[in-house]
């Protein structure tokens, strides 16, 4: 029978069975780890100056004369002094206040229509048991596969019949729905039972109670992402109001940067002003909604 020795430590062991020993490349992987994040800082360091440079030199051109600007290489800072009247040489060449207050006006309007369009169509899809809701479900995916290169001239005809070319509400009834929308809001519905919806009829409770009271309140991180995706989506459109307005009153601010380049191409800060304009709004969104963003489109993600 094998004798119970003991080791130096005091761990009983059977006899002729060596004690456990560390090993040379064991505490060699752990002198590893320790310097792994540091390089993971280090390389998160560079990106994040690589991508903040173009916001800088931007806010920073806006505040430069054309010397600074023009000269080669570039300068990093306004040696010539901060040029604070390239906002207001901005405003004043084009309506690029009435025309930000036009891109606001649509931002929100595309907001308000997509939020109620998708709640609804999602609410639908979820909980009302429709016949074929699979293929209503998957013919509103459909429309996210085509371009909206193909369908603008129809769309551009529609509006022109009724009346509404180069008016506000041209620029935003497109966009009043969007299949992403309803993917997005469907996902976040099929996370609560049916069961739920079942209690809350029996106590009474409608359709629109139970949506108003119970699921808008309890999706709301779901909805900030869907706001914030549709007023960057809306604040970023150039083609169509281009293609649907003609008077520089009833245009965007999209449009109107690039008027101001072609007025004044000779004056580069002044540009560079109307884009620090334009990036305000966005760039608050993305610095404030980052965290709604997230949780709004990851919640559903395991139905």
């Amino acid at each position: 029978m094998a004798t119970i020795t003991s080791t130096p430590a005091g761990t009983p062991t059977g006899a002729g069975v060596a004690p456990p020993r560390r090993t040379g490349r064991a505490s060699r992987g752990h002198g590893r780890t320790g310097g792994a994040p540091v390089l993971t800082y280090v390389l998160l360091g560079l990106l994040f100056v690589v991508l903040l440079f173009p916001v800088y030199y931007g806010v920073i051109g806006s505040f430069m004369g054309p010397d600074d600007i023009n000269t080669f290489p570039p300068e990093l800072w306004p040696t010539g002094g901060f040029v604070a009247a390239n906002y207001a040489n901005a405003l004043d060449v084009i309506p690029l206040a009435r025309q930000y207050l036009n891109s606001l006006a649509v931002a929100v309007l595309v907001v308000l229509g997509q939020l109620v369009t998708s709640v609804l169509a999602a609410y639908a899809l979820v909980f009302l048991r429709l016949k074929r809701a699979r293929f209503w479900f998957g013919l509103l995916l459909s429309t996210m596969m085509i371009p909206w290169e193909a369908i603008i001239i129809p769309n551009y005809l529609a509006m022109a019949q009724l009346g509404l070319v180069n008016t506000i509400a041209a620029l935003a009834l497109p966009y009043l729905a969007a299949g992403f929308g309803v993917f997005l809001m469907r996902q976040a519905f099929l996370t609560f039972p049916m069961e739920l919806r079942d209690a809350a009829r029996v106590d009474g409770v409608g359709n629109l109670g139970f949506l108003w009271r119970i699921l808008v309140p309890l999706t709301r991180p779901t909805l900030a992402a869907l706001g914030v995706w549709s007023f960057l989506s809306a604040w970023n459109m150039y083609f169509w109001p281009l293609l649907i307005t003609q008077a520089p009153e009833n245009q965007t601010i999209q449009i109107g940067i690039s008027q101001l380049q072609s007025v004044d191409a000779n004056d580069p800060g002044m540009v560079l002003a109307g884009v620090v304009l334009a990036l305000l709004p966005t760039l608050a969104l993305v610095l404030f909604g980052q965290r709604f963003i997230v949780r709004g489109l990851t919640a559903g993600s395991g139905r």
